[in-house]
């Protein structure tokens, strides 16, 4: 029996993000009629982070398992919620991630062949990729967007590989968190930084000597002047 809605953490509301979600659309860069109906909504949430979305932008992105946040670690995971500022708790909770909590699905070859195939496959077609990796339990991306919101980029992401993922565990149930983290890139500076983290997740989570070594990673796509190749084996 599939205990996944057992050990899924559901995460509370932060009763401020409305009000922060306000104050940064006065500011920010707000999406045309045509731009809505096309699904890009700028500044939003959905329940507990705050997201944005636009046509042109680049964004670092992390989504997660269902099970990477364990309801037997109620206490510690709380005080990370509490953390005010974004950027610490974002750090926090990628340190939690990096520590394998939940099942780790994502070890299997067969289902992170899956996931990263998602992501190549969307690759010049709906985005641009800048650099990915697939973790044991979650999943980084660094992604130009192009005229597919973001939203709808993971949606699909999660989708098709959540259903693919159940079949082969042959399970039922949530595979994915609802919510995703993205933070938009400001510079080159800022985008060299999000592919090096990226990269470098497996080696700072000691699952690889090298970044090359990992398997599901843009890194092993480098050329050596850096630039990722093979773009039109898509899925591959």
């Amino acid at each position: 029996m599939d205990s996944s809605n057992h050990n899924r953490r559901v995460i509370p509301i932060d009763a401020c993000l409305l009000n922060l979600i306000r104050a940064k659309k006065e500011w920010c860069w707000k999406p045309s009629i045509e731009e809505i109906k096309r699904g890009f909504r700028g500044w939003h949430q959905r329940g507990y982070l705050p997201h944005f979305d636009a046509p042109g932008v680049t964004q670092f992105v992390t989504f997660q398992l269902a099970d990477s946040f364990p309801v037997t670690r109620n206490e510690e995971f709380e005080a990370i919620l509490r953390t005010e500022d974004k950027t610490e708790k974002r750090k926090q909770i990628e340190q939690w991630l990096d520590r394998g909590k939940g099942d780790c699905w994502l070890r299997k070859k067969q289902i992170a062949d899956v996931v990263e195939r998602g992501l190549r496959f969307s690759d010049g077609r709906d985005c641009r990729l800048h650099g990915w990796v697939v973790m044991p339990n979650h999943v980084h991306v660094v992604v130009e967007v192009w005229d597919v919101p973001l939203a709808r980029l993971i949606r699909a992401w999660k989708g098709s590989s959540a259903r693919r993922a159940n079949e082969l565990l042959n399970r039922a149930g949530t595979f994915w968190q609802t919510d995703y983290f993205d933070t938009v890139v400001r510079d080159d500076a800022h985008l060299q930084r999000a592919i090096r983290y990226t990269e470098q997740n497996p080696v700072k989570a000691t699952l690889a000597r090298a970044a090359r070594d990992w398997q599901w990673s843009s890194a092993r796509w480098r050329d050596e002047r850096g630039t990722l190749a093979n773009r039109t084996e898509r899925g591959l």
